[in-house]
């Protein structure tokens, strides 16, 4: 019978594919695999993470299986991840955005810093262990300088068809607590698709904050003067990205909107404050990020006369925007609730959205807000030809 080489192979067939189900299955059963991945990421909040949808797939011998289990698991991406978007050329690499997309690192850069804590007085790094410096908030967290206050680097995204020749405006960004500028204002958040898709005239830069952090500090934008410096060694960054570099003065004159998500809003404070820039705001947009420093906010509302307000807030900062509202309404100054069809000079404007905050850089008052936005801003020019971002349609215009 062993001599019947149809029966041998139907042995050698059967064996091959028992071992391999044993070695498919994880170790605890289906499901192990799944339970070792969440486990592997920690238990920090949902805000501070990228959540996919993966497939549990168990071995079975029936022919009819069950619909595969679905698990959410956090995968947030790597340092190598941020390292991969620095060195490589965006258009070529798995981001997919137009070719004018780069980090760069910039000594005016909001961290790191070694100065004082405003109001305080206290350093701001205020902890030692050995040689290693770090900072203690308020709360008790211990974040270490050389992982959360050093990363010096900023986004800039140029969209293409931009024209340096016709009317445009800066969108600078502060991300909110727990982000990197690859892993969330890149790939969560979607700022450089979200300006290519506007079809306006308008550029981004996005400095980075404390890296995956729940840390509102401003840093070196805390000093008299700090954004205005920071947007001067931006200029000619931007002029040598586009490959211009005698339209450095060009950048160094446009027009700025601020938009503070979240924990961003405190920087957005102190740069109405004392950053310098006070000719050059266009207007201040805060994305559920009305925490406090109201009244900063308040006396920059009263003294500009040409800058737009627009607060869209869910529900983690209902009570913020009514103390800002109660606040401008004693000083006599008129506000709306109603998002009008563009964003007039000296208007104030509160607009309740929806209730989520975690999305609220991409579903707000519209999807994709930041491209509703700049197309609502007076005085800024639509870009020829606009490509189409491919985080929004798929695949870049060629």
């Amino acid at each position: 019978m062993l001599r019947n080489p149809h029966y041998v192979f139907s042995l050698i067939v059967a064996f091959a594919l028992g071992f391999v189900t044993v070695l498919a299955m994880p170790v605890g059963g289906p499901d192990a695999r799944d339970t070792i991945a969440m486990r592997s990421h920690g238990g920090s909040s949902i805000h501070y993470k990228r959540t996919i949808v993966v497939a549990s797939r168990g071995v079975t011998t029936k022919p009819a299986r069950a619909p595969a289990r679905q698990v959410a698991i956090s995968s947030p991406l790597s340092a190598a991840d941020d390292a991969r978007f620095q060195d490589q050329d965006p258009a070529s690499s798995k981001w997919s955005y137009p070719s004018l997309t780069k980090l760069v690192s910039m000594a005016s850069s909001p961290f790191p810093y070694s100065g004082l804590v405003p109001r305080t007085k206290r350093p701001f790094l205020n902890i030692r262990n050995g040689g290693r410096l770090g900072r203690k908030t308020g709360r008790g967290r211990v974040y270490w300088a050389d992982k959360t206050y050093s990363d010096s680097r900023v986004l800039l995204h140029i969209p293409r068809g931009y024209d340096t020749g016709k009317p445009s405006v800066i969108v600078l960004f502060f991300h909110g607590h727990g982000a990197t500028l690859a892993r969330d204002v890149v790939a969560r958040q979607r700022l450089p698709a979200q300006i290519s898709d506007s079809g306006i005239n308008a550029v981004l830069v996005a400095p980075q904050f404390a890296v995956d952090a729940r840390d509102s500090s401003a840093g070196n934008f805390w000093k008299p003067g700090g954004t205005r410096r920071f947007l001067d060694e931006v200029a000619p960054q931007l002029a040598r990205l586009i490959g211009e570099p005698n339209t450095a003065d060009n950048f160094a004159n446009l027009p700025v909107v601020i938009v503070g998500y979240s924990g961003g809003y405190v920087p957005t404070a102190w740069s109405l404050a004392n950053g310098g820039i006070g000719d050059r705001v266009k207007g201040v947009v805060l994305l559920d990020g009305l925490y406090g420093e109201f009244n900063r906010f308040a006396k920059w509302i009263e003294r500009d006369n040409s800058g737009f307000f627009l607060s869209a807030y869910a529900t983690s900062t209902t009570k913020g925007n009514a103390a800002l509202k109660g606040i401008l309404k004693k000083r006599g100054i008129a506000y709306s609730t109603k998002l009008g069809p563009t964003l007039k000079p000296n208007s104030v404007t509160f607009l309740r959205a929806v209730k989520g905050h975690r999305d609220y850089v991409t579903r707000a008052w519209a999807d994709n807000p930041i491209s509703d936005l700049l197309s609502r801003i007076p005085g800024t020019a639509p870009r020829i030809d606009p490509a189409r971002s491919a985080s929004l349609t798929g695949s870049p215009k060629k």
